[in-house]
């Protein structure tokens, strides 16, 4: 129950100071960050959650299904056939060149052995806008841009999961085995892609039966039952959740456009609210220990894997794009770790490989920092595409209105 009202306290708060943090670098995700920090065996001990905690997965697990199943319903299908070319290469080239670099600095400035430090540039190799909203929500940013960190961040999650699961049975006890693994995380992605296409593609058609159909105040839980049915069949199966709750969303969009709009506000809510458990918990594993036990090098490594790795990665893989300079830079810097890393580095701690525990800790350093830094960087940087309306500032809506009927009128 203290962890209940811990999250209760931390969401008053951030629902009162949301409107200075949609106008400022205070961000909601910082404060529930911070606020998890504060209250753990580090500082106040309320709560005393640990790597190991039941609840620490399960809350990571829960808010990227739910991010991803949201962000899935931003693709347009359309603009994607005719953009596809900038999150292709995004995704193959930019991605591997990032987990490639991630791994080469770690073995060089910590010493982690090379399967490990591939190992440590897999987990960090995920990208999660939900960090960056200001960016990919606002429809004054180019479409282009929010595609490209849309789709590059929806699709990376499960890109890099077969990756991280081979490495791990590389590095672990039964590294002989890894590659009989191969089939069956093969087995898994693919389970995923179907049930993620398959199940909301069979929902809708059920609900354009002449006797069937929700009536329009219970319309908003059709996707929600969607999500609910997904995520429990793909733990059942082990199918790979997140490329199911990705595509899930894309094809809910594409075959029922009234059920996206019907579910977005509900479905928003949902995914905000699961994030922020998910940064409570995350958070109240960063104590002082953890930041004490990550060597200078671990820092450094951080430090370049958010400011260079990403970045140069990123851009290498837009050269000869349609992207102007400005869009570039900004594709190029929005690249937060988030819960898929955070999941994915609980895997690397739980796995009892030899250097499981150092790399756990480099992972969860550099996940705090990008979260600082990538959510108290995306209204400021939103804003030199002349966002106006940013959510929580009062007026904004009635600013932009004003705008486009004074562009109306020719002025």
């Amino acid at each position: 129950m203290v962890l209940v009202v811990v999250f209760g306290v931390a969401l008053l708060i951030a629902v009162l100071l949301s409107g200075l943090a949609a106008r400022t670098v205070l961000s909601t995700s910082f404060l529930f960050l911070v606020g998890g920090a504060l209250v753990s065996d580090g500082f106040l001990g309320l709560i005393h959650i640990t790597p190991d905690s039941g609840i620490v997965s399960v809350t990571a697990d829960l808010a990227l299904f739910a991010v991803l199943f949201t962000d899935g319903m931003h693709v347009s299908f359309p603009k994607l056939r005719a953009n596809w070319r900038s999150p292709a290469r995004a995704l193959g080239l930019g991605m591997p060149l990032a987990f490639a670099g991630t791994a080469l600095i770690t073995h060089c400035l910590v010493g982690l052995d090379w399967t490990t430090s591939f190992l440590v540039g897999a987990v960090l190799a995920p990208t999660d806008p939900v960090f960056a909203s200001a960016i990919v929500g606002r429809k004054e940013v180019p479409a282009k841009l929010r595609q490209l960190l849309n789709v590059e961040s929806g699709i990376n999650d499960g890109l890099a999961l077969p990756v991280v699961l081979v490495l791990i049975a590389a590095a672990g006890p039964t590294s002989g085995h890894a590659e009989a693994s191969l089939g069956r995380i093969a087995l898994e992605l693919v389970l995923g892609l179907i049930f993620g296409v398959v199940l909301p593609f069979v929902v809708i058609e059920l609900v354009r039966f002449r006797l069937l159909g929700a009536e329009p105040k219970l319309q908003p839980l059709l996707p929600l039952a969607i999500g609910v049915i997904l995520y429990a069949t793909c733990h059942l199966t082990h199918a790979n959740p997140y490329l199911a709750a990705f595509s899930a969303g894309a094809v809910l969009t594409a075959r029922s456009p009234e059920a996206r709009k019907a579910f977005e506000p509900l479905g928003e809510a949902l995914a905000e609210l699961a994030k922020f458990a998910a940064l409570l918990v995350f958070g109240a594993l960063l104590t002082p220990q953890l930041f004490g036990d990550l060597a200078f090098g671990g820092y450094v490594v951080v430090v370049l894997a958010i400011v260079l790795i990403r970045p140069a990665s990123l851009l290498l893989s837009l050269v000869g794009t349609r992207f102007d300079r400005r869009e570039k830079l900004v594709a190029a810097w929005f690249g937060p770790k988030g819960f898929a890393s955070v999941v994915y580095g609980l895997l690397v701690l739980q796995a009892g490989i030899p250097q499981g525990e150092e790399a756990f800790t480099l992972i969860a350093v550099c996940i705090a920092f990008s979260i600082i830094a990538h959510s108290s960087t995306d209204v400021p940087i939103a804003r030199l595409f002349d966002v106006e309306d940013l959510a929580g500032v009062p007026g904004g809506d009635e600013g932009s209105r004003v705008a486009e009927e004074a562009g109306h009128a020719g002025v």
